[in-house]
């Protein structure tokens, strides 16, 4: 038989005092013991406390890790363009083509205005045009008319003048010739007459015929005759020395009067030009009023929604916002991130925005950062008027553009929450 094995008993606890219960034995061991009692038994939980604790360590440090590469705001929103659109001349609102909400595509016609005021205006410019053209042209056609003119008149005035230089030379020989006559027949005069006298006294005597003494009596009176045709000659011939002078003079004025020419050319052109401005000018006028009747329509710049604020039957004044546009494909993220968050924050770096009405997270990446804080440039900013310095941390706004094709259904609205999430590492 086998025997059984000797069980080695505590010792008698000393007189008076009661012996130890069996639990609080056990619960006096260390810890320790039952954990390497755990361990001698089990010899595999030890590489898998290791392992656990790696993978603790491991995933912490994953966690650290991934949590200190971005950062992150929930103090965001959808931003972008809203354009306010107005009326640019005075009318009465005809037609209203789009409703509130509505999307519409760059050029559509929004808003008329009625356009019967502004055609009128536009023919009463056609016809005053059409009339400066016409005064221009003419005026234009008289230049080279005047010109031609002045320099054919010129050059007549100058053979004029030549002209009667030149005759007053001939008017002066031909007086100089006449007064040669005159005195020549004075001459045969006086001796016909002397010759009358002796063959009178001859005759008396009867030492002449009577038919030589008839002869001698009708040679006086041809002389006689000669010397009255040569005085007439001569005032004609004096006259017309004088005529030839006052021709002169005639072409002389003329002339002078030509030489006006460049200035009458002058003036003409002056009035040529005057009309041709005056032209500009209607056409100028004629194009102010073809752009107020296109001012009538009012067309979308953008593609965009559409906010209504005009109704038709209003009258509506230059100026006087009609609707506002907004073009959701040009739209971005304005985040505004503690001072603290930008130390490592750049240009071009990636980010992801999780949109708060959608749930949808788009993809992005950071385009700039504002030059100030939003409380520098806020309507009202803070000022510190007693002096105690209370230091709070600033928001600087961010601009986060989204990348292309991430909004196609442009399902993104202007202030909608969004949180971005920027990957700074």
């Amino acid at each position: 038989m086998a025997q059984t094995p000797e069980v080695e008993q505590a010792p008698a606890p000393p007189a008076g005092t009661s012996a130890p219960l069996q639990s609080e034995t056990q619960s006096a061991e260390p810890a320790s013991s039952h954990a390497s009692e755990f361990l001698r038994r089990r010899p595999h939980a030890r590489l898998f406390i290791i392992i656990a604790i790696l993978v603790l360590l491991v995933g912490g440090f994953l966690a650290w890790r991934y949590f200190s590469s971005y950062e992150s705001t929930d103090d965001a929103e959808v931003d972008g363009h809203l354009m306010p659109l107005s009326a640019r001349i005075s009318g009465y609102v005809s037609k209203v083509n789009v409703d509130d909400n509505q999307y519409v595509n760059q050029g559509t016609v929004l808003v008329e205005i009625d356009p019967r005021d502004y055609q009128i205006a536009v023919d009463q410019a056609k016809a005053q045009l059409a009339d400066a053209e016409a005064t221009a042209h003419s005026a234009g056609i008289d230049v080279p008319v005047t010109s031609v003119n002045t320099t054919s008149q010129v050059s007549t005035s100058e053979a004029d003048v030549s002209t009667a230089q030149a005759g007053i030379s001939v008017a002066q020989q031909n007086a100089d010739a006449a007064q040669a006559q005159l005195a020549q027949a004075q001459a045969n005069n006086v001796k016909a007459q002397n010759d009358l006298v002796r063959y009178k006294q001859l005759v008396d005597k009867q030492e002449i015929s009577e038919q030589l003494y008839d002869q001698a009596v009708a040679a006086a009176k041809a002389t006689d005759a000669g010397v009255a045709a040569a005085q007439a000659n001569l005032l004609a011939a004096q006259q017309g020395v004088t005529q030839a002078r006052d021709r002169l003079a005639q072409a002389q004025a003329n002339y002078r009067a030509s030489q006006t020419g460049p200035q009458q050319v002058a003036s003409i052109r002056a009035r040529a030009e005057s009309a041709e401005a005056a032209a500009k000018e209607k056409q100028a006028a004629l194009e102010q009023a073809q752009q107020n009747l296109d001012y009538t329509k009012i067309y979308a710049p953008v593609d965009g929604v559409v906010i209504k604020n005009v109704e038709v039957g209003m009258n509506v004044q230059p100026g006087q916002q009609l609707l506002s546009l907004v073009p959701l494909n040009d739209v971005w993220i304005t985040a505004n991130f503690k001072e603290t968050q930008l130390k490592h924050m750049r240009p071009g770096q990636k980010v992801e925005i999780k949109v708060d009405a959608s749930g949808r997270t788009y993809k992005a990446h950071v385009d700039s950062i504002a030059g100030s804080t939003g409380a520098r440039t806020s309507l009202l900013p803070p000022e510190n008027a007693t002096g105690n310095y209370v230091k709070v941390v600033q928001r600087v706004p961010v601009k986060i553009v989204l990348e292309p094709g991430e909004d196609k259904d442009h399902s993104l609205r202007l202030g909608e929450s969004v949180e971005p999430k920027v990957f700074i590492k």
